[in-house]
């Protein structure tokens, strides 16, 4: 199944799609409304706006920096997932979203990376819950989030991973485990994203891993923003070799010629290896 990533509603009903995921609420802090034609999407702990405005949302490092877009590494601002007002939000926006269409994306689910949250909320619940291992209650903290959110959709229940299929890592950096939230999760997404596509051979170590990683279906997403077409299909045969479906991300109209001249030349028998 091929499937587009967008901001705009009419895009989801083009034909070439089977799938269209809607960006509901994004890294910026934009919110649109719940559409019915697509999946809709809500980044959950990626928030530009909710940080500007309140900067004490932002998770802090034991050196007390905060996880904002002005930092090394970091393309926008994250809220600390303990932020139990700030959950409470997310989980009315899915509520909301799956009233309208009963399948919702998760994005941005996690912590920033390994080295957050040492806040005074964290620390506290970590002194106070059962876990010895801070990277373990972390996990339970997202695990928690996933299932809450999880029972608020009626459907398929979509999450987005960071593209690191290393044993350990996707808990390390964010509070993923993958096994526990393979429980709440119907189908992982994972955005491989690429300027040019030149070569594809990392595509495949990538996506190979996460076969091997995963338990339920998971699905790639592709760059598609002023992508060569002929590395947009190269690219999109090595993703369906592994995935069980591929999504193309933010260009629907490159996207739709792309897959037009995929399947045409899969259909004649043309071999893009």
């Amino acid at each position: 199944m091929f499937g587009v990533v967008t901001r705009n509603e009419e895009e989801l009903e083009w034909s070439e799609f089977d799938l269209g995921f809607y960006e509901v609420k994004d890294v910026t802090g934009r919110a649109a409304e719940p559409v019915e034609s697509g999946v809709n999407m809500v980044s959950c702990f990626g928030d530009n706006a909710a940080v500007d405005a309140s900067p004490e949302l932002a998770p802090l490092s034991e050196d007390g920096e905060r996880a904002t877009r002005d930092r090394p590494y970091f393309d926008w601002a994250y809220v600390c997932p303990t932020r139990e007002d700030y959950r409470e939000g997310v989980l009315e926006i899915v509520a909301d979203c799956a009233e309208v269409n009963p399948d919702v994306r998760l994005d941005d689910i996690g912590f920033p990376r390994a080295e957050y949250c040492y806040c005074d909320r964290c620390n506290e619940q970590f002194e106070e819950s059962e876990y010895d291992d801070r990277f373990e209650w972390r996990a339970s903290v997202i695990t928690e989030f996933v299932a809450d959110a999880a029972d608020r959709i009626p459907g398929k229940t979509y999450l987005t991973l960071y593209p690191d299929p290393y044993p350990g890592h996707l808990s390390e950096r964010a509070g993923l485990d993958l096994d526990a939230l393979a429980e709440y999760v119907d189908e992982f997404v994972v955005p491989l994203y690429d300027m040019a596509y030149l070569t594809t051979y990392w595509l495949e170590v990538i996506a190979s891993g996460f076969e091997d990683a995963l338990d339920v279906p998971f699905s790639i997403e592709l760059y598609a923003v002023d992508v060569d077409i002929d590395s947009l299909i190269q690219a999109t045969e090595v993703a369906d070799a592994y995935a069980d479906d591929v999504f193309f991300g933010y260009d629907a109209s490159n996207a739709r010629a792309a897959l037009r001249r995929f399947e045409a030349e899969a259909r004649d028998g043309v071999s893009h290896g």
